[in-house]
């Protein structure tokens, strides 16, 4: 009866989506356009199909694996890329992501070849103060074995109420025996905002995903820090941020743009039209700005970038962005999950859809080939100040700019994809506690270290491979180890810093500089 129940939930939720969705505008419950007769005959026939499946199937049936992996996201998929169905698991994970605070130890943990590894304790969280470090392997938790569980599992033994202890036991390269680590669990507070001066006068901001409830927050108190009446100019990089919050990506924008300007629009078939305007920020409208993208810059981060460019308030550099054009609220359905589903297309302030054709490609290609979209020619609009745009594919940038093509070697060794340079930090620090001074760079002694140990680990190379992609490299290494002794902040600032794109940006002020003018010319115009 369980079973049947669920199904016929899924059915419900599928077909008509009447339940209020967590956050988001608000949905008008309508009836399905289907007819009851049609609803009855439908729900019986996946009844009866499960019931063939439950009796004669070879092996025993998961109820919780045929509704969850099987009838919701089968029905998803005939709709659209971005309407998903997540588990009670996954939607805990996504609502703790959103808080972007939880009750834990303060760390984040991956795999290595089968084992689970500390991949960052977060600077004055409870693991970074009981001496927990990135490379460790976790071997057991309150003595219980770890050493057969997944980092999803593991995370799940880590976290418990504040104020708790959990016993962790690690293994550690250089040290022989495992080491104990009592540590009392604490409240966690993420960030996903950076910003510092990239040199003087000029402002860098980063902002690394608008999933967290806290950007626009954390961008304030940034600028803040650095003194936003010092600005001359500022680097905004959306590049990698795949989105998230509407309502974080429109605090966002908004502070850039005058009161009352449009950021965004959404509208669709069950909802009204609903317009997010600009609520500024008086510091913020003086000085030009710059934002980087890329083709992985989606949907939050578009809305962001697609509003700013349509006001003419910032030049926008890189590459065509995703083209995510669609907007998605939860729904809750029992036993603790939620339906992502699609309710409205967003528009840019001048009337773009930017969202790229996926009705002829299969949702694989289609998450592959972000950025490679042709624009909508028969979609075109106009900036504040005339300049043409259009829709689909993306965001199209006003300046191009494509990062060099990654080598064979450089693959190799990217740490999204190998753990080389993690085990190399292993074997370099050697169990001592990692230090280095202030300004270090890796030295020729260090990358002839780096080389041997790559040989080592059985890395095909040449000698010519490796002095043509030294400088990346030397950045990998400088990366990897200032995560040890210092944090990942003080890792990513010195790699903006040598970043070719970054200097690029700096050199295109100037054209950000002129176009503000004519924005502000064209306003004053119209007051």
């Amino acid at each position: 009866m369980k079973i049947r129940n669920s199904i016929y939930v899924a059915l419900i939720v599928g077909a008509s989506a009447v339940l209020a969705p967590v956050y988001g505008p608000s949905i008008a419950a309508r009836a399905a356009s289907t007819s009851q007769d049609d609803m009855e005959r439908s729900v019986k026939s996946l009844l009866t199909v499960y019931s063939i499946m439950e009796q004669n199937y070879a092996d025993a049936i998961s109820s919780e694996k045929a509704i969850y992996q099987g009838a919701i996201p089968g029905m998803l998929r005939t709709l659209d890329p971005h309407s998903n169905f997540l588990d009670p698991a996954e939607y805990q994970d996504m609502q703790r992501k959103q808080r972007a605070q939880y009750f834990g130890i303060g760390m984040l943990i991956s795999m290595d070849d089968r084992k689970v590894v500390a991949i960052e304790p977060f600077p004055g969280s409870p693991a970074w103060k009981a001496d927990l470090r990135r490379g460790d392997v976790i071997v057991a938790v309150d003595g219980k074995d770890a050493t057969k569980k997944n980092s999803s599992e593991v995370a799940d033994m880590l976290r418990g109420p504040k104020d708790t202890q959990v016993r962790v036991t690690v293994r550690r390269e250089g040290v022989a025996d495992p080491i104990d680590m009592t540590v009392t669990r604490g409240g966690i507070e993420t960030s996903v905002v950076d910003a510092f001066w990239a040199k003087p006068g000029i402002a860098f901001l980063s902002v690394t995903t608008f999933e967290a409830q806290n950007v626009a927050r954390d961008v304030e108190a940034g600028l803040a820090k650095l003194g936003e009446n010092k600005i001359n100019g500022l680097i905004l990089d959306l590049r990698e941020n795949r989105g998230g919050l509407v309502t974080e990506a429109v605090s966002l924008a908004g502070r850039f743009l005058h009161d009352g300007q449009v950021v965004v629009s959404h509208r669709g078939r069950a909802e009204r039209e609903q317009v997010f305007r600009a609520k500024m920020n008086e510091a913020a409208q003086k000085y030009p700005m710059v934002v980087m993208v890329n083709k992985n810059s989606a949907s939050a981060s578009e809305i962001v970038s697609g509003a700013l460019q349509d006001h003419d308030r910032a030049w926008i550099m890189g590459t065509n962005t995703f083209g995510k054009g669609l907007v998605q609220a939860q729904f809750p359905v029992s036993e603790g999950g939620a339906l992502l589903l699609t309710i409205a297309h967003y528009y840019t302030p001048s009337g773009r859809l930017i969202q790229r054709d996926y009705s002829n490609r299969s949702f694989y290609d289609y998450y592959t080939s972000g950025g490679k979209d042709a624009q909508n020619l028969n979609d075109v609009t106009s900036t504040d100040t005339g300049r043409k745009m259009y829709g689909g594919g993306g965001i199209a940038p006003d300046e191009k700019y494509e990062a060099p093509k990654a080598s064979l070697l450089m693959r190799r060794l990217n740490p999204l994809y190998s753990t080389y340079l993690l085990r190399f930090g292993n074997s370099y620090f050697a169990g001592n506690k990692p230090h280095l001074p202030e300004g270090w760079e890796p030295d020729d002694e260090t990358m002839a270290r780096f080389k041997d140990f790559l040989h080592t680990q059985g890395v095909p190379f040449t000698d010519a491979d490796f002095n043509r992609d030294k400088s990346w490299i030397r950045d990998q290494v400088r990366f990897e180890l200032y995560m040890r002794a210092f944090d990942r902040k003080t890792a990513e600032r010195a790699n903006f810093l040598s970043d070719p794109e970054l200097q690029r940006a700096i050199d295109s002020l100037p054209k950000a500089q002129t176009l503000l003018s004519e924005a502000q010319k064209v306003l004053a115009r119209r007051q």
